[in-house]
């Protein structure tokens, strides 16, 4: 096995510099089982960030059913095949009844990708509406519509056509409180009213129902039902980005539109949906596929092969089996309860839903003065207790929390009392 410094050295000399490591001093990470990750020399990590291996790593059954079907057949969507059917139809039953046509991808970004294609496609204009501090992929059409891309470093902002609206943050937002859906609610209308009187055609509106990169933002409650019924009311259609929520992870529901009581015309979908396997989908309407069948085919080398199907048809197979989604309910609930118990005046805000869950860190609660250098702290010293966490939000200032949702009780626990025993050195 290479020296840990060699590779860092070698990864340095032959990978992109723009490709980031976790950690001041990273992990050589060589295994995975379960809700753990082991390193070079043995030691054991409770993995409570890796929301893609969703039901958790190497899971027997997920790679069986990669290795079967990669003994028997792997190609592309051109021949008729069982495994792409079935699967598209358990995945069409755990959606709501009008999205019933499915195009597979491979990664969450080919998915939101071919969704906004689709969605331009059918409104026949590229104005879009986004919310401020949205990441939906790095495609170069997706950067242009994630304000948390292309107003960071590097970005060069919006175009023209992409219309962002504040981040409906009712804790340090443009409107916060009680009432601040309504606030939101009127930039949304404040945008499709601009769109309208410039005279171009109606808008797509894309949304997260539970902001990932805006720091696991749990949206006022109202407001993205109100602000689909603007959209729709002005003939646009709506997009749900699950690729970060979906797949049991919210725990009361399946999905997290259907937390916030609306259905989309379009809904994304990935990262958990193969558990580490590059797997996507993009489920639609009968109405926007047959629009979008306009004499160009769609076709993918690898999207909906039999061996990436088997994987995804055993991932919701141990969903469904090992009672995951009622899991993540009843142990994001007790770790959320936990987590709102630990008394430390760093700690604004714990928020999230499920196994995604965000606690956003202050210098101060008056001024909500971010405190990015502790989090960053924070999460290092978690990971020398053998705990990984990461940091997100626009200020970089919320620890996240979003790991397989295999986690139990007994782990919650280790990461609150880690936890606690951190703030407490820090105070």
């Amino acid at each position: 096995m290479l020296d840990k410094n060699l590779i860092r050295f070698l990864r340095e000399k032959h990978l992109s510099p723009s490709m980031s490591l976790s950690y001041e001093e990273p992990l050589h990470v060589v295994r995975g089982e379960g809700q753990y990750l082991f390193d070079a020399n043995g030691k054991r990590y409770l993995d409570a960030i890796n929301n893609i291996q969703h039901v958790g790593h190497c899971h027997p059954k997920v790679v069986n059913a990669a290795q079967k079907q990669y003994e028997k057949l792997n190609t592309n969507t051109r021949y008729l095949d069982e495994t792409i059917i079935n699967y598209a139809k358990d995945l069409i039953n755990k959606l709501p009844v009008r999205l019933d046509i499915c195009f597979f991808t491979n990664s969450g970004s080919e998915a939101n990708d071919l969704a906004l294609r689709m969605a331009r496609h059918y409104t026949q204009s590229k104005e879009t509406i986004v919310l401020d501090g949205a990441y939906h992929g790095n495609l170069s059409s997706l950067i242009e519509i994630s304000p948390y891309k292309h107003d960071g470093p590097g970005g060069a902002g919006a175009p023209d056509y992409v219309n962002t609206i504040p981040m409906p943050d009712a804790y340090r937002g443009k409107y916060r409180g009680n009432n601040a859906a309504d606030g939101y609610v009127d930039e949304v209308e404040k945008v499709i009213k601009q769109i309208q009187k410039n005279g171009n055609n109606i808008p797509v509106f894309i949304a997260e129902s539970l902001m990932g990169c805006g720091g696991q933002l749990v949206m006022p409650e109202g407001f993205l039902k109100r602000a689909y019924e603007l959209v729709r009311g002005a003939g646009g259609i709506c997009i749900a980005d699950e690729v970060q929520i979906g797949f049991g992870r919210m725990g009361s529901h399946f999905w997290g539109f259907e937390t916030c009581d609306v259905i989309p015309d379009i809904v994304t979908m990935g990262k958990s949906m193969g558990n580490g396997h590059p797997l996507s989908a993009v489920v639609t309407t009968h109405e926007i596929a047959e629009t979008f069948n306009n004499g160009m085919e769609y076709f993918n080398s690898f999207g909906g092969n039999p061996v990436s199907c088997a994987v995804g048809q055993a991932v919701l197979n141990v969903i469904e089996e090992e009672g995951l989604q009622e899991n993540a309910d009843e142990v994001g609930n007790y770790l959320i309860d936990q987590l709102n118990k630990i008394d430390n005046s760093l700690i604004g805000q714990v928020r999230g839903q499920g196994l995604f869950i965000g606690i956003e860190l202050v210098k101060d609660k008056d001024t909500l003065t971010p405190a990015a250098k502790e989090a960053d702290e924070i999460v290092n010293a978690m990971k020398d207790a053998g705990i990984l966490m990461s940091t997100d939000g626009p200020d970089h200032n919320v620890l996240k929390i979003k790991p397989p949702i295999i986690f139990t009780r007994e782990n919650a626990d280790e990461l609150v009392l880690n936890l606690i025993s951190i703030f407490d050195q820090l105070s």
